[in-house]
Order: structure tokens, then C-alpha cells, then sequence
């Protein structure tokens, strides 16, 4: 039985600079990333690779009309796409390493051949996507009203490169939606059946790691958050070995229909649904890998277990304050439609869950929230 795949070498650099140096960045790569990224770091080493940045097509979540735009405007041929950002840049510049991109619909609807012809680097600027070591490319798909991932082999990064000096500049809404993405990467994987020993000793790490941070914001103010930035860039790349591994599962998959339809921003539309779906999956089963996850999590917050919930959500708020769906703009209408399009597209989220659940309790779930 496989215990636990790493495709990517994972690098860590100080700097921008060692980075550029030691990997040759120029002819022959293309560099997607965004402008305030990239002229601070890396504009002053007059590098001779292309740059194509990503906010001139488009502000948020990736989608479909922002890659086929993207894709329009990528001229000649590359031996490497080297992603320098969020997990925006990342997921599209996953597809640019294929042969075969557009139509981006039938790529993901598995019409297209899948081949990877160039070699991919992956450098995270936020600490909280983990797609730096996944094979996950998740999009808007904006023509059929949902989010999806594309899952496959060919999408794996060659190499994973960690620089902490590139989250300095990341504004604190920012660290604070894409940790709380990395969170929840490490609890659901912790809780996937698909989970084993090894797994778990990275999702249990990062969820330590978190957690203390957290804390210790809480405790010194954001001033204290710089320190800290090395920490959650590993703690974030340990989620994604956990759940590139593991899967995530109910939380991101309910969560999808919110950031497609309202634009929520991933990790905050994850955040919006976590401890609902925690709360549902206690009510059907109480002992197991969740047992031992509750206890993990009230002994680093120092509290009952039976008040874990409640004092994790406490913490969080002091990050970034959860709101009911309603004040996004859903609907009570939405909720049917929210419920019938996670069963329909996210069943490969949903076979990861701690325990199954049904429509009812899917609807449940989202009414509580609303």
C-alpha cells in the first residue's frame, strides 16, 4: 500500500536573488506572476526570460476566461513555466505546462489529451494553497456555474521552491484567508480515509505550526506575523504534502459554489463553511480520527475538548471575522442549487469525507450557515 508520494524537489531559498541564480531564470522560460511581485524581487536582476503577468486579465479566483486569455497571449515555445504567486498564478501556469490547454471546457471535461512538454517551478507567494506540491488545478468554470479541480499526474511541478522573503509584502487579509485555506488542507486530509500515519505526521504538523502562530499574533499583535513567515510557508507546504496525498473533502467541496457564484476569495469561502461541516460530522460519529484530531486541537488552545469548535472559530475570527452565506448575497433559493452542484461536480472532494454525506445533510449544512 502506497504510504506517501512527493513528486516536486522542494528548494528554500532566503531570497529571490539565490533563487534566480541557482536555477539560470532566462531564454527559454516564461514566468508567470504579478507585476508587484515581481519588479521588487526580481526586476532588478535584469533577467532575460518573459514575464506575462497575471492581473492585467483579470483580479480574484482563476477561471476559464482568464487562462484562455492568458493562454492567447503566450507567443513562442518554452522549456520551462516558472508560477511566481498565488494560488491564482499556480493553478493556470499547472495547465501552461500541458500540450493541450484550450478549450479549457474540454480540457477539463477530459476531451483533451493530457501530456506535459515542459518542465514547471512552482514558487509560492501566499502560505496557504499548498499547490506548490499537489497535482490540482482548480478553476472557475464560469460558462457552467462551478469550480472544479483537475486532477492528474501531468500537472505535478517539477520543482517547489519556498522564498520567505516574497510573502513580506502579502497584506494581512491575504495571510489570513490563504493559512486558514492551509488549515483546513491539514484537518480534512487528517481525517480522510484515504489518510495514513505519514500523512498525518505533516497535517498534524502544520496544524501546530498554524495554531501556535496564531497565537502568538494574537497575543503580540501583527507586528508579530514577520517572524513567523517562514513557518507558515512550511507549515502550508506540509498541508499540501498531507492533503496531495490524502484529498480534501466536504469543506472545500461545499465551498465551491459560494467562490463560483459570489466570489469569495478560497480560503475565506472554505473558512465560511469549516466548522459547520465539523459540527455535522460529529453529530454522525464521534470516535475515530476525529476523536484524536479534537484533542490534538484543544490541547494546543488550551480548552475542553467538547468546546474545541467554538474556541478554534474564536481564534480564527480574530483574523478575519465569518459571516453567514446570506451576507455574501446567497440566496435561499441558492441553497437547493448550492446543494444539487456539489453533488454533481464534486464528488471526487466528497469520497475524502470523515463520513458520507447525503443531500439532507449537505442542505442541513448550508442552511445552518445561511
Amino acid at each position: 500500500m502506497k504510504e506517501l508520494f512527493v513528486r516536486p524537489t522542494i528548494w528554500q531559498f532566503d531570497t529571490a536573488a539565490q533563487f534566480a541564480e541557482e536555477f539560470h531564470l532566462g531564454k527559454g522560460d516564461l514566468v508567470i506572476t504579478n507585476q508587484y511581485i515581481y519588479e521588487p524581487y526580481f526586476g532588478k536582476l535584469n533577467l532575460s526570460c518573459d514575464v506575462l503577468y497575471q492581473e492585467k486579465y483579470g483580479a480574484g479566483e482563476p477561471s476559464d476566461d482568464m487562462a484562455e486569455a492568458m493562454y492567447r497571449d503566450v507567443k513562442g515555445s518554452y522549456q520551462r513555466i516558472i508560477a511566481i504567486g498565488g494560488g491564482t498564478v499556480i493553478d493556470i501556469s499547472k495547465l501552461f505546462a500541458l500540450k493541450n490547454v484550450s478549450p479549457i471546457d474540454d480540457l477539463y471535461d477530459g476531451k483533451l489529451e493530457i501530456v506535459k512538454d515542459k518542465k514547471l517551478i512552482l514558487v509560492p507567494t501566499t502560505c496557504g494553497t499548498g499547490s506548490e506540491v499537489t497535482n490540482i488545478a482548480i478553476l472557475a468554470l464560469n460558462r457552467k456555474g462551478t469550480k472544479k479541480g483537475l486532477a492528474v499526474d501531468a500537472l505535478y511541478a517539477d520543482d517547489a521552491v519556498l522564498i520567505p522573503e516574497l510573502l513580506e509584502g502579502l497584506p494581512f487579509r491575504f495571510f489570513a484567508t490563504s493559512s486558514i485555506d492551509a488549515l483546513i488542507h491539514a484537518v480534512e486530509s487528517s481525517l480522510s480515509p484515504k489518510g495514513n500515519a505519514t500523512t498525518r505526521l505533516f497535517g498534524y504538523k502544520a496544524i501546530d505550526m498554524i495554531l501556535h502562530g496564531y497565537m502568538t499574533i494574537r497575543d503580540n499583535g501583527r507586528e508579530a506575523l514577520k517572524p513567523l513567515l517562514k513557518d507558515f510557508l512550511l507549515a502550508s507546504n506540509y498541508a499540501g504534502i498531507a492533503f496531495g496525498n490524502a484529498g480534501c473533502a466536504a469543506v472545500h467541496a461545499l465551498s465551491y459554489p459560494l467562490g463560483a457564484k459570489y466570489h469569495v476569495a478560497h480560503g475565506e469561502s472554505n473558512y465560511a463553511m469549516f466548522t459547520g461541516v465539523m459540527n455535522n460530522y460529529m453529530e454522525l460519529r464521534q470516535d475515530g480520527e476525529i476523536a484524536v484530531l479534537n484533542q490534538y486541537i484543544a490541547s494546543i488552545l488550551g480548552c475542553p475538548v467538547d468546546r474545541v469548535y467554538e474556541n478554534l472559530e474564536n481564534l480564527l475570527n480574530l483574523l478575519i471575522p465569518k459571516k453567514p452565506l446570506h451576507e455574501y448575497g446567497v440566496t435561499e433559493e441558492d441553497l437547493e442549487a448550492f446543494t444539487d452542484s456539489v453533488l454533481a461536480n464534486q464528488q471526487r472532494l466528497l469520497a475524502n469525507n470523515f463520513v458520507p454525506l447525503d443531500r439532507d445533510r449537505i442542505y442541513k449544512i448550508y442552511r445552518e450557515l445561511y
